[in-house]
């Protein structure tokens, strides 16, 4: 018996020999350390993991956004007149987003946008009403990556209604990233269904991200101001929500305005939306009682 368990001892320590202590043992398993292989891509979406902070530019932060008027006045409009067009070719394929500004000089502005890659491809596309183009004017970004692209501006409007438009790429400080500095949630709108988010006075404007998880893009972006009383229209339609996602900024002058968002695809298409305030500080002519100050609407 003492031979057999002074045997027994001996082949126990002779395999623990080969044993790897737990400080040197290897591990075929991948380093993971901002990706859970059990989250859904929506649930990244809403983490901001890989959709909407991921593969495209746009994503950029930590720039100072550019005021509107500074751009205006640094860049030389093309006037647009009704029932033309205008393209803006950008051969660079280091040119990721370009910004594209439209006003008036207080007429009513409708236009059509689209971004062409390649024959009879148009991977992005929007129809653009505003009531009035110098009170409101049109600020949006678009992606272009994998260039070269081309910015197509169509006047949809009468001879007597012409733009002014500015198309020019936009910087890692620019447009994009204001617009995303300033994202605090983001929420799912499905397919066919509404949001709303109203603003106080106090809000001079308001930023609009827009996205998906790589799927298409089809929505409507409606600035209301009163009972059906729409001042700005944006339906739009990305080819890729996640590889070119909208970004825009929309005026909100005045009292009583409320951004709705419309998802106009079908269920199987839900998108992800952030309606934020942009720039606050407005409502000089508010009295502190909420009675309106020499002004009239």
């Amino acid at each position: 018996m003492k031979f057999l368990a002074a045997l027994s001892f001996a082949a126990i320590n002779g395999a623990a020999a080969f044993t790897a202590t737990g400080s040197n043992r290897a591990t075929t398993r991948l380093s993971m350390s901002d990706y859970d292989a059990n989250a859904s891509v929506r649930d990244m979406a809403a983490a901001n993991i890989g959709v909407g902070s991921g593969g495209s530019p746009l994503y950029k932060t930590g720039g100072t956004a550019r005021d509107l008027a500074e751009i205006w006045d640094n860049s030389s409009p093309v006037i647009v007149q009704g029932g033309s067009l205008r393209t803006w070719s950008f051969a660079n394929p280091a040119i990721e987003s370009v910004q594209v500004l439209l006003k008036t000089e207080g007429r009513p502005l409708d236009a059509d946008v689209e971004l062409w890659q390649g024959p009879d491809n148009t991977p992005h596309k929007m129809r653009v009403y505003v009531e009035d183009g110098a009170l409101r004017t049109f600020n949006a970004v678009i992606g272009t990556p994998r260039g070269p692209n081309t910015v197509a501006i169509r006047n949809i409007g009468q001879l007597e209604f012409p733009l002014d438009a500015v198309v020019r790429p936009d910087r890692d400080d620019g447009l994009a990233a204001g617009i995303a500095s300033v994202a605090t949630r983001s929420e799912t709108i499905q397919g066919g269904a509404l949001r709303t988010y109203p603003f106080n006075p106090t809000v001079d404007s308001v930023a609009i991200i827009l996205k998906t998880d790589g799927r298409p893009l089809n929505a409507r972006i409606e600035l209301l101001q009163g009972p059906n009383n729409n001042k700005q229209v944006v339906e739009l339609y990305t080819e890729d929500g996640l590889d070119r996602p909208f970004f825009a900024i929309v005026e909100t002058p005045g009292s009583g305005n409320v951004v709705r968002v419309v998802n106009t695809a079908p269920v199987e298409f839900p998108l992800y939306a952030s309606v934020d305030a942009y720039r606050v500080g407005g409502g000089g002519d508010w009295a502190d009682d909420g009675l309106m100050i020499g002004r009239a609407f």
